[in-house]
C-alpha cells in the first residue's frame, strides 16, 4: 500500500512500539546446487523463535525481476513508493553527514577506487581504504579542484567513500554516472540524459579530470568513480503521515541521510552493533518507532565472503534478547534488498521477512530463512506494504469504511 494520504486518515496515535530491525542485503542464494543460504546457514535460535509465534513472508522491494538500490529499497520499508519518491544516492551521502545543502546544490556519492597504467578499474573501492586515508585525498580534491562558476565541495563519508558537492545556478542532475560497476574497463564519461544537463556534465567531467591528475599519485586510491547525482527531494515525513515519533540507529551515514529524509531522528550510536543495541535501549522512552540498521550483511555479500555474512547474522540474532526484553509491540526484521555473496552484488531476489507481535496469527513457520519465509503466510508481497502492517499490529490504524 503506497497510497500515503489514504493511510494517513486512517492513523490512530497511542504509545504502542514498533521495532524495524533491517540487515542490510539480507537475502541470499547457495554457494552450491541444493545449499543453503547464509540466512539459513547461521544459527538463529532467537529469530527462529519469533518465526514460530509471528508471521512470515517475502518482500519484493521495488518489483520482480528489478534489482533495487539502498534508496529505494529503503524507501519500500518505511512505505513510500519509491517510483513516486526518488532520492539520489548524492543527497543520501550528504545529509548523512549533515551537509548543508541548499537548492542550489548538486550532490554525488563519490568512491576512491584505484585504476592500472591503462587507466582500467582493478578495485572499484580501492581496498575499502580508511575513513582516514580518505579525509587525506578528500582534503586534497578540496584545495585544488577549480571548476569555472561554481562552488566545489569534497568530503569524507566513511571509508572509500566521499561526498561531491556542486553549488551554483542552473544544476541539472540528469546525469550518466561514472562507475561502470565491473573491472577491468575505465570510468565512462558522464552524459547529459536531457539536453539541459550539458553544461552540468561538462563540469562534472572536469571534476574527474582533475581528480584523477591530483590523485595520480595516490596508492591505491588513484581514482574517484560517481554515482547518484541528485538534489533535495520534497517528501512528506514519517511523523505527517503515520502519526509516529520515528528514530533511526545506524552508523553508515547513508542511512542516517536516508532516515533523515523522511522525518527521523538519527540517534548517536558508536559502529558496532552492541553499540546500535546500547542506543535503542537508552533512547527507548522518547520514540514509538525504531528503525536500526546493520551494514555488514551487506558488505560481506558484496564482498563475496559467505562465511562473514553468516556471522553477522548469528551476532544479530545473539543482540535479539536484549531488543525483546524492553518489551516492543511489533518486531519486523528484515532486509532492504538480497546481496547474495555469490553473485557479490546486490541482487533482484525477493528477501525474508517476520514480524512478531502479540496480535499475530502464527502460520506454523518456525524458522528463519527464504525457504522457510517462502512457506509463510504473507507469502510475496510488495515491500510497501510492510509499514501498514507494522501500523495495523501496534492498533495504530483505524477502520476503513462504515
Amino acid at each position: 500500500m503506497a497510497d500515503l494520504s489514504r493511510l494517513r486518515e486512517l492513523v490512530v496515535k497511542n504509545d504502542k512500539k514498533i521495532v524495524m530491525v533491517v540487515m542490510d542485503g539480507l537475502g541470499g542464494l547457495p554457494m552450491e546446487p541444493a545449499g543453503k543460504t547464509s540466512l539459513e546457514s547461521a544459527h538463529t535460535p532467537n529469530l527462529d523463535a519469533l518465526a514460530a509465534r509471528g508471521i512470515v513472508g517475502l518482500h519484493e522491494p521495488v518489483g520482480p525481476g528489478i534489482t533495487p538500490g539502498s534508496g529505494p529499497s529503503h524507501l519500500a520499508l518505511f512505505g513510500y513508493d519509491p517510483f513516486a519518491y526518488e532520492i539520489g544516492r548524492g543527497v543520501l551521502e550528504a545529509v548523512g553527514i549533515d551537509f548543508p545543502l541548499t537548492p542550489n546544490d548538486l550532490a554525488a556519492r563519490g568512491n576512491f577506487a584505484t585504476v592500472d597504467a591503462e587507466g582500467r578499474i582493478t578495485d572499484r573501492r580501492a581496498g575499502r581504504i580508511s575513513t582516514e586515508a580518505a579525509a587525506e585525498l578528500t582534503a586534497r580534491l578540496q584545495a585544488q579542484v577549480r571548476l569555472e562558476g561554481v562552488e566545489v565541495f569534497v568530503a569524507p563519508v566513511r571509508e572509500h567513500r566521499f561526498v561531491l558537492v556542486l553549488r551554483g545556478e542552473g544544476l541539472v542532475p540528469a546525469l550518466s554516472e561514472t562507475d561502470p560497476q565491473v573491472l577491468g574497463v575505465p570510468p565512462l564519461p558522464v552524459k547529459p540524459l536531457v539536453p539541459e544537463a550539458a553544461r552540468t556534465a561538462e563540469l562534472v567531467n572536469e571534476f574527474v579530470r582533475q581528480a584523477a591528475r591530483i590523485l595520480a599519485d595516490a596508492h591505491p586510491a588513484n581514482m574517484v568513480l560517481l554515482r547518484g547525482f541528485a538534489k533535495y527531494p520534497t517528501i512528506p515525513s514519517m511523523g505527517e503521515v503515520f502519526g509516529l515519533r520515528p528514530a533511526a540507529i545506524a552508523s553508515y551515514p547513508m542511512y542516517r541521510g536516508l532516515a533523515k529524509l523522511v522525518g527521523m531522528t538519527a540517534l548517536p550510536t558508536g559502529p558496532s552493533l552492541a553499540d546500535e543495541f546500547d542506543a535503542l535501549q537508552q533512547a527507548w522512552s522518547g520514540y514509538d518507532f525504531f528503525y536500526l540498521h546493520v551494514k555488514k550483511t551487506d558488505s560481506s555479500g558484496e564482498d563475496g565472503d559467505f562465511r562473514h555474512k553468516v556471522e553477522v547474522i548469528e551476532e544479530v540474532d545473539s543482540l535479539m534478547p536484549r531488543l525483546m526484553q524492553l518489551d516492543p509491540d511489533v518486531v519486523i526484521v528484515t532486509g532492504d534488498h538480497s546481496t547474495p555473496a555469490l553473485l557479490r552484488s546486490h541482487s533482484w531476489h525477493p528477501v525474508p521477512f517476520l514480524l512478531w507481535a502479540e496480535t499475530c496469527r502464527p502460520d506454523g513457520v518456525d524458522s528463519f530463512g527464504e525457504r522457510a519465509c517462502a512457506r509463510g503466510a504473507l507469502g510475496r508481497f510488495p515491500a510497501t506494504d510492510i509499514m501498514p502492517l507494522a501500523l495495523a499490529h501496534a492498533l495504530k490504524l483505524t477502520k476503513f469504511g462504515a
